[in-house]
C-alpha cells in the first residue's frame, strides 16, 4: 500500500514529526509512505482545499492507495477532501475512530486535527492512531458479528 502524507500551511511545522509516526506504524506491513509535503513554512503554501484536490489527485490515479492528511481542526481538510468523487476521508481524533472508521467505513483518506487538542501526548496519540487506522485490513466490519448487516 502507498500511504500519501500532505500537509497544509498553517501545520507545516509538524510534518516531520507526523512522518515519522506514520512511518513507524506502517513500515513493518511493508506499507510505503510518500510525504507531498508541506515540509516547513518556507514551501509555497497548501491550503486545506489545495490538499483535498491533490487528494482526490493521488487516489483517483492510483498514484496513492490512502490519503492522510489535516489541518488546525482537521474539519475543513476532511470537508475539501470529500467534495471530490473517488475520496472517503473521516475525521480521526483518536486511536477508536481510526479502528472504527477502517472497518465500518473502509474509507481512503483520513483528516486529523493537528492544532486542536494537539498537546502533551499529541505524537503518541498519533503513533496510535496509525497503528489502529492500519493494523488489519479494512472493511470487515465491527463489531465483527455485526459486518453483514
Amino acid at each position: 500500500m502507498k500511504i500519501a502524507l500532505i500537509m497544509e500551511n498553517s501545520q507545516a511545522q509538524k510534518n516531520a514529526s507526523v512522518e515519522n509516526a506514520l512511518k513507524k506504524a506502517v513500515l513493518p506491513y511493508g506499507y510505503e509512505v510518500v510525504n507531498y509535503g508541506m515540509f516547513n513554512e518556507k514551501d509555497d503554501p497548501l491550503t486545506y482545499v489545495q490538499n483535498g484536490i491533490l487528494a482526490a489527485i493521488l487516489l483517483n490515479s492510483k498514484t496513492a492507495d490512502y490519503v492522510v492528511t489535516g489541518c488546525g481542526t482537521g474539519e475543513g481538510a476532511m470537508l475539501a477532501c470529500n467534495a471530490f468523487p473517488g475520496v472517503l476521508c473521516g475525521h480521526i481524533e483518536d486511536p477508536l475512530d481510526a479502528y472504527t472508521f477502517a472497518q465500518i467505513n473502509d474509507g481512503n483518506a483520513i483528516s486529523l486535527p493537528f492544532a486542536k487538542g494537539f498537546g502533551w501526548g499529541g505524537d503518541l496519540n498519533l503513533e496510535y492512531i496509525f497503528e489502529k487506522l492500519f493494523c488489519e485490513p479494512s472493511g470487515q466490519g465491527y463489531p465483527r458479528e455485526r459486518a453483514i448487516p
